[in-house]
């Protein structure tokens, strides 16, 4: 197997991927923005989803212009698909893609896409244009396939040579190729899907799982919250049963678990389907940062403490812990929630970079030693340098009868509770 690999798209997705055949292929890695090209040649990533030492290592050509994909016979596309205000697939990084792609295009070549889609994307909304751009004839002067990507940002155990990688091409010789492609860098081996359908519908179904099985959790916080029963204290009773799944409550956001299902129903409308259980999964899960501010609300009121232009902290504003992934946060929905009462809160990450912050939410981080004097602390993302808090610092933090909401149940509850602080949790 002798192909050039080029990877479009160095974000969360594609550098790890880029770096990971950079470790023994040439490697042409193609993004729009030149700022992320000129840091990427410095030897820095500002996601942390590969070491300074790794990227440096890679034999990868760093570039935003687009004719070096000509040097490249094996295009990987890693862009992101996300959904719109209406909350349908936006698929025009994917479409931009596929134009870069197809005026490099040469006969012989092999276009694998990575993100996510409805299943038919591939071929109903991307081959066209790569025909159109090149003058090329898919099947015959050219091929694609699809190998959906399962990076999941800040996990350095599940990494992308470490997961299973799903691959499929529009004939026999592609998909061999491509397996051969990803098998020559990915140790956990690859699964060879029936067809690229298949493959995209595969990837779409991983989340919508995760999605409803979430929701399901967050639909019995409401119910035991009205029966005043702790819910995490019934997971952890109900968990040591050899077959109960771990799944909690909490906010859905990220690039996937909370953009995925709106793929797979959209399609399903289009073919003339409405789906129901995925559509009320999703209903409870973007209610979620509504109920969790109502609750922290009440429970302030209880204290008469007022509401309007109350001092609220929130810590964590990424999608996840331990990342700095600002991508579709639910936080920003505690935010505009908090706002709706007349509260600002001030909000501390402890991952995220301030510039961006700003750029994506408008939301200006503050320090935590700012984070003083407030009627109420939400932790809102189970960063480790928050877990690491003791609960003297958190009881710093608050004035009297200040209170503690704990979105992902990490703080040490019986501590807080001997120092006479409430502490709430999903």
């Amino acid at each position: 197997m002798d192909r050039k690999i080029s990877v479009i798209g160095l974000g969360y997705v594609g550098l790890p991927v880029a770096v990971a055949f950079g470790n023994s292929h040439q490697v042409v890695g193609f993004d729009l923005s030149s700022e992320r090209i000129s840091e990427l040649k410095n030897g820095k990533d500002r996601t942390l989803e590969v070491s300074d030492e790794e990227l440096t290592a890679a034999d990868i050509h760093f570039t935003c212009d687009p004719v070096d994909l000509k040097k490249a016979d094996f295009h990987i596309v890693a862009v992101p698909t996300p959904i719109n205000h209406a909350r349908q697939p936006d698929l025009r990084p994917m479409l931009s893609a596929s134009k870069t792609i197809g005026q490099q295009l040469k006969k012989g070549d092999i276009v694998v896409f990575e993100s996510t889609v409805y299943p038919g994307a591939t071929e109903e909304d991307c081959v066209p244009i790569l025909e159109a751009e090149s003058g090329l004839k898919c099947g015959e002067d050219f091929t694609v396939g699809y190998s959906p990507e399962r990076i999941n940002p800040g996990d350095k155990e599940h990494t992308f040579t470490k997961i299973t990688k799903v691959v499929s091409g529009q004939d026999q010789k592609t998909l061999d190729i491509v397996a051969d492609v990803y098998s020559s860098v990915v140790t956990a081996g690859v699964h060879k899907a029936a067809t690229i359908k298949v493959a995209e519908a595969a990837k779409v179904i991983e989340n919508t799982q995760r999605d409803l099985n979430i929701a399901l959790m967050n639909e019995l916080a409401v119910i035991f919250e009205k029966m005043n029963i702790d819910t995490l204290d019934v997971l952890e009773a109900a968990g040591t049963k050899w077959n109960f799944l771990p799944f909690r409550p909490g906010l859905v956001g990220g690039h996937c678990i909370g953009v995925d299902p709106y793929y797979l129903t959209y399609k399903a409308e289009q073919v003339g389907y409405r789906p129901e259980v995925i559509q009320a999964g999703r209903r409870i899960n973007d209610n979620m940062s509504k109920l969790i501010v109502g609750r922290c609300v009440k429970e302030m009121i209880k204290k008469d403490k007022k509401i309007k232009g109350a001092r609220v902290g929130i810590l964590g504003l990424t999608f996840k812990e331990d990342c700095p992934d600002l991508r579709n946060s639910k936080v920003e929905d505690l935010i505009t929630e908090f706002r709706s009462y007349g509260v600002e809160p001030l909000i501390h990450d402890a991952m995220a970079d301030s510039k961006e912050a700003m750029n994506i939410y408008g939301v200006e981080l503050s320090s935590m030693d700012s984070m003083k004097d407030c009627d109420l602390i939400l932790v809102a993302v189970a960063h480790k340098e928050y877990k690491a808090i003791s609960a003297e610092s958190f009881a710093s933090m608050l004035t009297k009868d200040g209170s503690l909401f704990d979105i992902k149940g990490i703080l040490p509850r019986k501590d807080l509770t001997a120092l006479g602080i409430d502490v709430w949790r999903i």
